[in-house]
């Protein structure tokens, strides 16, 4: 079915990457685009002793750690603990690790940095960095046949926020809360609330962007990202009129692909194009 709304314009107004995965954001005033989405996004997870990835879901301390990146360490840093540098350069043997249902390769970070992060989380954790050689890839029943390679991200490469959308909520919610609990990594204005909807590409500059299916949130949304602490839950709200039957769950946020522009850079400020299905 073709969709009869004309192209609108908006505004990218927040850019995050979150080099460790359900570690805290990093904001960006621009970002490379890489084929697997922005440069340095979940390239560094924790896993438990099953080697299955580990996040906020049952860990929401992790939101504590604050990374930074310098052009040869990325820095994890913890009010608690202190700091730890892990060196950007590809070391580490490879293992087997999992992220949902995709067994893929991780490099092991060695022995100080999974104690330094075991011990902020208390549990016992080994960090791994994205093995280039593990060919994860986004699921191609809504991404498409294209391979579309994806780091340690839950499943691909982007993910888009509207700000209206999250005004929106919060005219249901009995307090507000801010956009960093959805975790996007791209967020736009301009556009009604859950334009997103019905968005099938962004075009910003030459980068294009297609959106290929809803986020279903988690009990995520309900930490607070400064404090780790499980705080207002907007799920219960959410549920009362954005559930999808088809995906068995809450939609908040749009995951999208990169259809071209890697190797070029988005900068906060700029002017995008949001275009219909044709």
């Amino acid at each position: 079915m073709t969709d009869e709304r004309e192209p609108a314009e908006a505004t990218v107004v927040e850019l995050y990457v979150y080099p460790l995965k359900s570690g805290r954001a990093i904001r960006r005033s621009a970002v490379d685009v890489a084929a697997t989405g922005f440069a340095w996004d979940r390239q560094w997870m924790a896993v438990d002793a099953t080697e299955t990835f580990v996040s906020q879901r049952t860990h929401p301390r992790l939101a504590l750690i604050e990374p930074a990146l310098d052009p040869t360490h990325l820095t994890l840093r913890s009010a608690a603990a202190g700091s730890i540098r892990v060196p950007l350069d590809l070391e580490g043997p490879s293992r087997p690790v999992r992220v949902w249902n995709d067994v893929c390769a991780g490099l092991d970070q060695g022995d100080e940095a999974s104690e330094w992060l075991s011990e902020i989380i208390g549990d016992a954790v080994r960090l791994v960095r994205v093995d280039p050689a593990m060919g994860r890839v986004a699921n191609p029943r809504f991404a498409g046949p294209d391979s579309n390679p994806v780091t340690f991200v839950d499943g691909f490469p982007i993910l888009v926020c509207n700000r209206a959308s999250l005004a929106e909520l919060n005219t249901r919610m009995p307090s507000a809360i801010p956009m960093s609990r959805f975790r996007p990594n791209l967020v736009l204005e301009g556009l009604p609330a859950f334009a997103e909807d019905w968005i099938d590409t962004l075009d910003i500059g030459k980068v294009a962007l297609r959106l290929v299916k809803p986020c279903t949130r988690c009990v995520i949304t309900s930490t607070d990202q400064q404090t780790g602490e499980r705080t207002t839950n907007p799920l219960p709200v959410l549920r009362r009129y954005r559930f999808s039957r088809e995906l068995m769950g809450v939609m908040f946020g749009e995951n999208a692909i990169i259809t071209s522009g890697v190797g070029l850079r988005i900068v906060e400020g700029a002017s995008c194009i949001a275009r219909a299905p044709h």
